[in-house]
């Protein structure tokens, strides 16, 4: 039977990670590292497919079906997340699907492009015998040159540049491949294949932004969309690990901290891509990059062009910045007229000395306050991001954390426990000093019942899980809180802060 597809790309499933908040709570979002890698090989003559498994809700029949009609060369699962964890915690769903797939005795090989298996790609195959290789780093030009390969016999991967795979009872990770360069990335990443989604009544619909990015108005979650202007991050943060998609060696254990750089389309690209958008109807869009606001040659006309568009008064958009980096009234007036209505402060700890700790010392010492003041001055909303358990925190500093945010009283808040992800420098050391590592795929889940988030030597795993549940509630429930979110989007916003918190996440190591 001759192949329909070259490769179909599958996003995984991730709902049971997110436990009771997945019903209604938790976003679903758009598979955007699918979607680039489809257009990608599409713009170069092959036939693609994509199964979003976290937009539809499949039966394994159903599942099997789709795959066997669509009869593609390769299957491969991209497994990122718009949340730094989520590319790792999302491999539960993947595997379980791969699993299956390789049960059902599908004919073509399985390969898997995404965070886990660009960080620990030896590991990842010794541990899922349904995987057949893994890229391991953004696999562009890896993918693509394997497709033009009529089969994917071993002499065919003994010779590709970025994977590792199975050669016999030995897994071999090959020499490395390179990313897209800066010069490429409008003609090699050339957007996104927002055909190739499912959905409903209209394009999108199966996408729901967070409640706190729609000023929690169900209404304003759907349709959704994500998009990139920029891959990776300049700097090297120890908890990080978004620039593992960069990779350019073979050691068994990827640190992202080695990879660090940025790559940006062009801002006429990118308006064009908005551009789109909003002839499909979509106003909630995130702006996906670490760091949006960082680069003012990129971003600034980008968001010039947004602001002449007649449209960008519907828009619904946020954007990721450091506190260290969104310092100008001006800017922040451009970015509101843009449409960008919540900027994402990485603000992690009220401790400078922790800040600097995880940063490596690139982060300026700023008045926190006073930034926070000019944001909400230029009419946008701040979803304020902590970490707790980072090196060097205390209950003490935890606390401190806490207070400062309750001072800030911003209308988004969001934190976790640190976590030990894999390809960051925080994973890598915890791996070298002994310290407990999560086993599970899910243990990375910062939602998950099984989280297990890093000690740090002076705070055990379920002190900082404790100190973050219960901060999250005393957070959202505090009456200044609620009375400004009431103040600035009305009582039925604060009626749906309150049903949230009625779920209550069940965490094992408590309970133990």
């Amino acid at each position: 039977m001759q192949n329909n597809l070259d490769v179909l790309f599958i996003s995984p499933g991730n709902f049971k990670i997110y436990q009771g908040l997945s019903s209604k709570y938790s976003a679903v979002e758009p598979p955007t590292w699918g979607l680039l890698l489809a257009e990608s090989c599409r713009s170069v003559g092959f036939k693609v497919g994509l199964l979003d498994l976290g937009a539809e809700t499949l039966s394994d029949q159903e599942f099997l079906g789709r795959v066997t009609s669509l009869n593609p060369r390769l299957i491969c699962f991209v497994v990122y997340g718009q949340n730094v964890n989520a590319g790792t915690a999302s491999m539960t769903g993947a595997i379980e699907s791969s699993t299956f797939l390789k049960d059902q005795k599908i004919p073509c090989p399985i390969s898997f492009v995404g965070s886990y298996p660009q960080a620990l790609p030896k590991k990842c195959l010794e541990d899922e015998p349904s995987i057949d290789f893994v890229f391991t780093n953004e696999g562009v030009y890896a993918l693509r040159n394997l497709l033009l390969e009529k089969e994917f016999s071993d002499s065919v991967l003994e010779k590709a540049k970025g994977i590792a795979w199975r050669k016999g009872e030995e897994i071999v990770i090959n020499p490395a491949e390179g990313v897209v360069p800066q010069a490429r990335m409008d003609i090699d990443l050339p957007g996104y294949a927002w055909d190739l989604l499912p959905y409903k009544e209209k394009p999108l619909d199966l996408y729901r932004a967070p409640m706190w990015h729609a000023e929690y108005i169900e209404e304003n979650r759907s349709p959704y969309a994500a998009i990139q202007t920029s891959l990776g991050c300049q700097f090297k943060c120890s908890f990080c690990m978004i620039n593992i998609l960069n990779r350019d060696n073979e050691d068994e254990i990827g640190v992202a901290g080695n990879y660090s750089g940025m790559r940006y389309w062009s801002p006429e690209f990118i308006i064009k891509e908005f551009d789109k958008l909003n002839s499909l109807g979509v106003k909630t869009i995130k702006i996906t990059d670490e760091m949006f606001l960082l680069n003012k040659k990129y971003y600034l006309p980008l968001c010039e062009a947004l602001a002449e568009r007649e449209y960008s008064k519907d828009l619904m958009m946020w954007a990721y910045s450091r506190i260290d980096t969104v310092r100008d009234s001006e800017v922040l007036s451009l970015l509101r007229k843009a449409g960008i209505r919540w900027l994402a402060l990485g603000i992690e700890s009220a401790d400078k000395l922790v800040r600097l700790e995880v940063s490596k010392g690139k982060f300026e010492d700023v008045d926190i306050l006073q930034v926070a003041k000019q944001v909400h001055d230029a009419g946008i909303n701040i979803m304020a991001n902590y970490i707790f358990g980072l090196p060097g925190d205390t209950h003490e500093s935890m606390q401190s954390t806490l207070d400062l945010s309750k001072e800030l009283c911003t209308l988004g808040w969001n934190a976790y426990g640190a976590m030990a992800l894999p390809g960051s420098e925080l994973y890598y050391d915890a791996s070298l000093d002994g310290r407990k590592l999560p086993n599970t795929y899910e243990e990375y889940s910062w939602f998950g019942y099984n989280t297990l988030p890093l000690s740090n030597g002076i705070l055990s795993s379920e002190e900082i899980l404790s100190f973050r549940d219960k901060a999250f509630i005393d957070y959202h429930s505090s009456p200044a809180f609620l009375r400004k979110v009431e103040k600035t989007f009305g009582s039925s916003g604060v009626e749906n802060i309150k049903d949230m918190l009625k779920v209550k996440l069940k965490r094992k190591i408590l309970e133990c």
